[in-house]
């Protein structure tokens, strides 16, 4: 199932951090620009939370996260949604060589306007970046 939202909608979109404060802030701002933010505290939670939900239509993970790694529940996760746009937030500069390079990136910390950029590239919606 493919999601393509059009300017301006909203999408359900999966936030992953281990981090409670980052994940509500994270949560506050999509919601802020109108899409539908569902929370999870591990990759584990994650995965449990897309094997459920058909409607889940992005997901925004953190990389640095016990257990399994942004990278490694990026690759999970397209498992089981091919072609789910995924976007990892991380605060490293740069990351490890063994993590793909194809992941598109949101620096931490990042303002509303950056993250609402980087929804919009998931989609091709707005310009490009």
């Amino acid at each position: 199932m493919e999601v393509r939202p059009t300017q301006g909608s909203g999408v359900t979109i999966l936030v992953v951090d281990d981090d409670a404060l980052i994940t509500l802030n994270t949560v506050d701002q999509l919601a802020d620009l109108g899409h539908s933010p569902v929370e999870a505290f591990s990759a584990a939670e994650a995965l449990s939370i897309l094997k459920q939900r058909d409607d889940i239509g992005a997901l925004i993970t953190d990389y640095s996260m016990p257990g399994m790694n942004g990278v490694q529940l990026a690759e999970a996760a397209r498992a089981l949604r091919p072609g789910l746009p995924i976007l990892l937030a991380t605060g490293y500069a740069e990351l490890p060589d063994d993590a793909p390079t194809d992941l598109p990136r949101l620096e931490k910390p990042f303002r509303q306007e950056e993250l609402a950029q980087r929804i919009a590239s998931l989609f091709n919606v707005g310009g490009t970046d």
